[in-house]
């Protein structure tokens, strides 16, 4: 498998916008975060370049424009940065994570069933 790109908070937050609707335009991407974000729009067009030389976003020219589109899923990359937190925070030990946040957490009963489904069917 492909190493995955590793993608800073702020580019993960251009990514989503992609994740949710693409292939973009540069200056549909500023109008969804330029508001939100605080960003300039030179910003945000700094951050589409540096997530396609990263090998996250591909282009695909239009005219006069470029159309961005995720070259990475959203799952691959949020598998990707839960095992690096795992590693990072919990030595790779899963189990000791869970129980960490399980410990921490507020859970409705129906998040708790849904947790107990989850458990059962991975021991099967």
């Amino acid at each position: 498998m492909p190493r995955l790109p590793r993608i800073s908070d702020a580019e993960w937050l251009v990514m989503t916008v992609l994740w949710e609707r693409s292939p973009l335009a540069a200056n549909e991407v500023v109008e969804a975060l330029g508001a939100k974000s605080g960003w300039s729009a030179a910003t945000i067009k700094t951050m589409l370049n540096r997530l396609v030389r990263k090998g996250a976003l591909k282009f695909k020219a239009e005219g006069k424009r470029y159309l961005y589109f995720p070259a990475v899923s959203r799952d691959a990359c949020v598998r990707s940065e839960t095992r690096s937190l795992v590693d990072r925070l919990f030595g790779g030990a899963t189990a000791t994570m869970l129980a960490h946040f399980v410990e921490d957490a507020r859970l409705s009963q129906e998040e708790i069933e849904r947790l107990r489904r989850l458990l059962d069917e991975k021991g099967r």
